[in-house]
C-alpha cells in the first residue's frame, strides 16, 4: 500500500467529474477503479490517500494516471482575482485532477457519452466490458474486466451492441473499432500529435464530432488546452463570458479550468 499526501485531489470528485467511467465509490471513503488493464483501490481521509498497490504499480502507471506531479495549486493560483466565478469554481472542484486515460477507452467511452448522462454511460460501459472484455482477477481475488479491444467490438453485431444499452451509438463504435482495427486512423500516430493535429484526426472517426474529440485529447493525450463545450460549458460562457473565455490568459491549462467550470454548474453551484 502506498500513503500519499495531496491538498488537491479528491476520489470522490474526480469519481463525479463526467471524465472517467469506471472508478465509483465501493465502501466508505473507499474507491475502485479499472484502469490500464488493473484493478485498484484507493482510501481517502481528507488530505491522506492510500493507494492499495505495490510501489512499483504505482510509480509505473498510477502516479500519471492521476497526473500526481502537477501542481494544481499553482494552476488555481494563477486564476484572475478578478473573476470571483472562475475563482470559485476552481475552490468547488479543486481535487479534480485531469486523468491520462487509454486513448482507445476514450475513444468508445465519449462515442458513448453523446446526449447520455453519467448514469447511463456508466451503465453502458459496464455492459460492455462485462461481454466483450476480458475477465481477470486482482491480487485480492477480485474479479474484473479488461476494456474490449478494437477487434473484440469490431467483430461484434451491432444488435447485440444495442443490447449494451448502446442505441443509436452502436453504430458509431462498431464503424470506429473497424476504422481503428484496419489502421484507417492510427491509435499510436495519435498520441504523439499535438492538439489541433490530433483533433484533426479523432474527427475523422464515425461518430466523433468536436466536443467529443476535445474530450478525448483531454481525457486521453492530456492536452490541457483542449477544451471541451458541451450544454453546461456554454451556458456558463453565455452568461459569465459574453465576450469570450480568456484562452489567451491561461493557455494550456484551459482544460483543467473547464472541468472546474463543468463539474461546479453540474453540481448547481453557478
Amino acid at each position: 500500500m502506498i500513503a500519499v499526501q495531496c491538498k488537491n485531489f479528491s476520489a470522490l470528485q474526480i469519481c463525479l467529474s463526467g471524465q472517467c467511467f469506471r472508478m465509483e465509490a465501493c465502501g466508505e471513503d473507499r474507491y475502485c477503479l479499472v484502469a490500464a488493464g488493473k484493478y485498484l483501490q484507493i482510501v481517502q481521509n481528507n488530505d491522506n490517500i492510500l493507494f492499495e498497490c505495490t510501489q512499483e504499480e504505482y510509480d509505473t502507471i498510477w502516479k500519471n494516471y492521476f497526473d500526481m506531479e502537477t501542481d494544481y495549486a499553482k494552476i488555481i493560483n494563477g486564476i484572475d482575482a478578478d473573476d470571483t466565478y472562475l475563482a470559485s469554481a476552481a475552490a468547488y472542484g479543486k481535487g479534480i485532477r485531469i486523468l491520462n486515460q487509454d486513448l482507445w477507452e476514450m475513444i468508445v467511452s465519449f462515442i458513448i457519452s453523446q446526449q447520455n448522462n453519467i448514469k447511463r454511460i456508466r451503465k453502458c460501459i459496464r455492459l460492455l466490458c462485462e461481454r466483450y472484455g476480458e475477465k481477470k482477477i486482482s491480487a485480492d481475488g477480485i474479479a474484473y474486466f479488461d476494456f474490449p479491444t478494437p477487434q473484440s467490438l469490431a467483430c461484434a453485431r451491432i444488435e447485440d451492441l444495442y443490447a449494451c444499452n448502446l442505441g443509436y451509438r452502436s453504430r458509431y463504435v462498431h464503424e470506429t473499432a473497424n476504422s481503428i482495427l484496419h489502421k484507417d486512423i492510427d491509435l499510436e500516430a495519435v498520441r504523439k500529435m499535438d492538439y489541433k493535429t490530433a483533433k484533426a484526426e479523432l474527427l475523422k472517426l464515425c461518430g466523433i464530432g468536436t466536443k467529443v474529440a476535445d474530450c478525448i485529447c483531454l481525457f486521453a493525450l492530456h492536452k490541457t488546452d483542449a477544451f471541451p463545450k458541451d450544454t453546461h460549458i456554454n451556458k456558463v460562457l453565455a452568461v459569465k463570458y459574453p465576450d469570450g473565455f480568456p484562452f489567451e490568459k491561461y493557455g494550456g491549462n484551459s482544460g483543467i479550468l473547464q472541468q472546474y467550470i463543468f463539474y461546479y454548474d453540474l453540481n448547481g453551484m453557478g
